[in-house]
């Protein structure tokens, strides 16, 4: 078996709109496609000794050991492969469940897709599953164990920590949308200008100046001091000599710790000699000059947290520790308590499975212990010197017993340091009494404090503590998101989305906008290129000055990895047509069209999805739709049409030269097309169709009409505003229109435009696309032959896979088949395709380039036309 392509979806796809996280896997199974399971002796006693859970899968069955049933009968290993993978993923601690397997048009290749968690652990895990399904076929010995590991560990080093996982799961619950910005834990919730950042679980509302504060535990210490919070005594120290001074002032025993310090990184506890308080110093100083000696303070450890200067949860913590029971060794004890189910790898459980390190050593060290002692009955013994749950330790919650005046003064603190979400560490023997009372402190106050063991205590109720976070970012009544038009079909998406941006931005909005020209924040290139895909769709939303966004979504992108957004308030499909076809699985015309259907199934309930009434594949996209639906038609007399509106429904026509929206019954007419510089006067029909397609979302916006109205008229096709859109050039002798055509169902759209231009002779620079099907390059070279009198072929940059000749001799058949003595001149290279053309044109003529490199075709036709210009002048 061979893996010949791995793609993670992260958005809205091919396979499925409401499943985001989707590993497709092309796999090739060569001979085994002539061996299903029930071909291969011993393979269902061998997979089932190796992966037992596998009986919960149910597959078609419906049934537990469905999935055993299934290969007893006899099923395909793809199929296999996809219930391996899946449950590699629950064995490592990532349940997820969905999965689907595929045959293409070509014997015995698969699409095997499966749901993921991380991207990077379903890549992993895909490679694994092949190699897992090839050793049983073999009957070879697989570390299943080994396996599982590495995907733990991958998984722990690609995912959100606990922390910023709760707040963006809570996010999600909401949906209000996310964008991951690192690999870390910066995360954006939101989009555009209504976005708010969080890192770990410090916001982008929380002071920068608090958390300079909070990490400076000196002066974090004198301000709570002074404002009569309860502290131990100390101060900060930088050699020797400084902690000698302190201890005499102070007494045994102390603490030792980094001033800018955090996870009880370099602190040291109970320091009780001489020798143990130097080597307290040194480890501190591992991690700055600075030091704080303190007094050790006895009592319970406790962490209060505070958000939006509210209490929201405390807890206590303890260390990892072993108790004795004078039979079992250390190391015994440690590993019986590393068997509970709940302590797992990384933070995959409710509790980190205790790991012996150089902090457990030395606390062994120091009480003259190793790993092979035998504690005595009940004697307790920590093995970490600070009780972070990401070293083994445990915690209780203790939020309902928390007393009222430690609650206030838990509020007054995080108003004293100006944190709005704040972790305080307090010592004390319990907080159900004031801490004034029973002679507790105030250790340190945390800024980004972890949010595990309120989540997830080994003991008392868990409290959503990223609730909180997210009200006081999105209060009730603000929004987290910008509205989105999502713009696909096969031809006319560039120009409809420039033209729905165009109305937007006349209305006030700050537009980013996504076309094959590249990505645009008002009006101002930012990136340039072919830009529809999830990244530039991410691009604009990420972009904080952005209001509204229009994005251009191609087929290339959606089968890449999905939309960049989950969902939209507008979808626009403009057609479907013979395009890209046996390119990514997608082999026929109907699979197009779901592909091109996956952004109208992201709209909202109460968000419009826009479809052709005149085309039958966009047409019936709306029967698996959820949203409403709004239809647009070159004719009034569309059926369609009529009978969405006789049910009160929305549409956008073209009757009478106008743009007529109608509603139910009633007529608008928005404009005469005549006055629309689109439409050129009327006679770009496919224009025409993307008017009313722009027409309609802007009116489903609640844009007012007279408004709508005005962006149209101002709306001028040129190669700033729409660059490689049927682009004039009028010369003295001759005319050059420059456009971005490269299909057949464009170029018929182009002929009809070309019909009612008046030229002594029309010429055409056309090139074949080297990954389309023959019969779709020879139906070009038909569809040419048909418009144009004269043809010059020139050669795409990239010739996509196939030769030159390939290239050129199925055009030329195309052409013949129409007209065997049509003029056909090949000129290869597309600037000099362009300089024959114009150094040879006649009087009267019209050139029509179609060009694979909009920006270079645009400069040199610009540069004959200043030339000429100049020329003119000095005459």
């Amino acid at each position: 078996m061979k893996i010949l392509d791995i793609k993670a979806m992260n958005g809205p796809n091919y396979w499925s709109s409401s499943r985001h996280k989707l590993i497709v896997m092309l796999l090739d199974l060569e001979d085994m496609e002539q061996r299903p399971t029930d071909k291969i002796p011993g393979f269902l006693e061998r997979i089932s000794a190796l992966m037992p859970s596998l009986h919960e899968h149910r597959c078609s069955e419906g049934v537990p050991g469905g999935f055993f049933t299934r290969i007893q009968e006899g099923t395909w290993m793809g199929h296999v492969i996809e219930h391996i993978a899946l449950e590699l993923q629950t064995l490592a601690g990532m349940d997820t469940g969905f999965g689907r397997t595929r045959e293409t048009k070509d014997s015995g290749i698969y699409h095997v897709v499966f749901s993921y968690q991380e991207a990077k652990v379903g890549i992993q895990t895909a490679k694994m599953a092949v190699k897992v399904a090839q050793a049983l076929i073999d009957g070879e010995p697989v570390d299943l164990e080994s396996e599982i590991q590495l995907l733990r560990e991958i998984r722990e080093d690609e995912r959100l920590g606990p922390s910023t996982g709760s707040i963006v799961d809570e996010a999600i619950k909401r949906k209000i949308p996310y964008i991951r910005l690192n690999r870390h834990s910066l995360v954006q919730l939101g989009y555009g200008v209504n976005q708010k950042r969080v890192q770990a679980t410090i916001a982008s509302t929380t002071s920068s100046i608090a958390v300079e504060i909070a990490c400076d535990k000196e002066e974090t210490k004198n301000l709570l001091e002074a404002s009569e919070i309860p502290v131990p005594r100390g101060r900060i120290i930088y050699d020797e000599e400084d902690l000698q001074s302190c201890i005499n002032k102070i007494g045994y025993p102390i603490v030792t710790k980094p001033v800018n310090g955090n996870h009880g990184k370099g602190a040291t506890t109970n320091i009780r000699t001489w020798e143990d308080a130097v080597a307290g110093l040194k480890a501190a100083k591992v991690y700055g000059r600075a030091v704080i000696c303190e007094k050790f303070i006895t009592g319970r450890d406790y962490r209060v947290l505070v958000v939006n200067y509210k209490f929201v949860a405390a807890a206590l913590r303890t260390p990892a520790a072993v108790v004795g029971d004078g039979l079992h060794t250390i190391q015994e004890l440690i590993d019986i308590i590393n068997s509970d189910p709940r302590r797992g790898y990384g933070h995959e459980k409710v509790l980190t499975a205790i790991k012996v390190d150089a902090f457990t050593m030395d606390i062994l060290d120091k009480r003259g212990y190793t790993l092979d002692t035998v504690l005595e009955d009940r004697e307790e013994l920590w093995l970490k010197p600070t009780a972070n749950l990401s070293t083994g330790g445990t915690a209780t919650d203790v939020t309902d017993y928390v007393h009222p005046t430690n609650i206030f003064m838990a509020e007054r603190i995080a108003r004293i340091i100006g944190l709005n979400i704040c972790g305080i560490d307090i010592m004390a023997d319990n907080l159900s009494v004031p801490l004034s009372e029973n002679g507790g402190s105030v250790l340190e106050v945390n800024a980004a404090p972890g949010f595990r063991m309120h989540l997830d205590p080994t003991e008392g109720l868990p409290r959503n503590v990223a609730e909180p976070v997210i009200d006081m970012l999105y209060p009730p009544g603000t929004s987290a998101r910008i509205p989105i038009v999502a713009v696909s079909g096969t031809n006319g998406k560039t120009t409809t989305t420039r033209l729905i941006a165009h109305i937007v931005k006349q209305m006030g909005y700050k537009v980013g906008y996504t076309t094959t020209d590249g990505v645009y924040i008002q009006n101002q290139l930012m990136m340039q290129g072919d830009c529809t895909g999830p990244v530039s769709a991410e691009f604009v939303l990420r972009d904080p000055t952005v209001d509204y966004a229009v994005l251009e979504c191609a087929r290339g992108g959606i089968l890449r990895a999905g939309l960049g957004f989950h969902n939209c308030d507008v979808a626009v499909v403009t057609n479907v047509a013979e395009d890209h076809l046996g390119l990514g699985g997608i082999d026929t015309i109907e699979k197009l069209a779901k592909v091109k259907a996956v952004a109208a199934n992201t709209v909202f309930p109460e968000g419009y999805a826009i479809l052709n009434a005149d085309d039958d594949l966009v047409y019936a996209m709306h029967q698996d739709l959820k949203c409403k639906v709004a239809y647009f038609s070159l004719t009034e007399e569309n059926e369609r049409v009529k009978k969405h509106c006789a049910k009160g429904g929305l549409a956008a026509i073209y009757e009478h030269g106008y743009i007529t929206i109608l509603k139910g019954s009633w007529k608008i007419r928005v404009e005469k097309a005549t006055n629309i510089p689109l439409t050129f006067s009327g006679m770009a029909e496919f224009n025409i169709a993307n008017v009313l397609a722009a027409t309609l979302a802007a009116y489903v916006q609640d844009f007012k009409t007279e408004d709508i109205r005005q962006a149209l008229q101002t709306f001028v096709p040129s190669p700033a505003q729409t660059p490689g859109r049927m682009n004039m050039f009028h010369f003295r002798n001759f005319s050059v229109m420059l456009d971005y055509a490269h299909n057949t169902h464009g170029f018929k759209a182009l002929g009809k435009f070309l019909a009612s231009v008046e030229a002594s002779v029309k010429v055409g620079i056309i090139a074949g696309v080297g990954d389309r099907r023959d019969e779709d390059i020879v139906s070009l070279g038909e569809a040419a032959a048909n418009i144009f009198d004269e043809i010059i072929i020139r050669q795409d940059k990239h010739l996509r896979g196939r030769t030159e000749e390939d290239i050129i001799a199925l055009m030329t058949k195309g052409i013949h088949s129409v007209d065997p003595n049509k003029k056909i001149s090949v000129i290869k290279k597309e600037p000099e395709a362009i300089d024959y053309a114009m150094q040879n044109a006649r009087k009267d003529s019209f050139i029509v380039i179609t060009s694979d490199v909009i920006p270079d075709a645009l400069e040199q036709v610009k540069a004959y036309k200043a030339k000429e210009d100049g020329a003119k002048v000095e005459a």
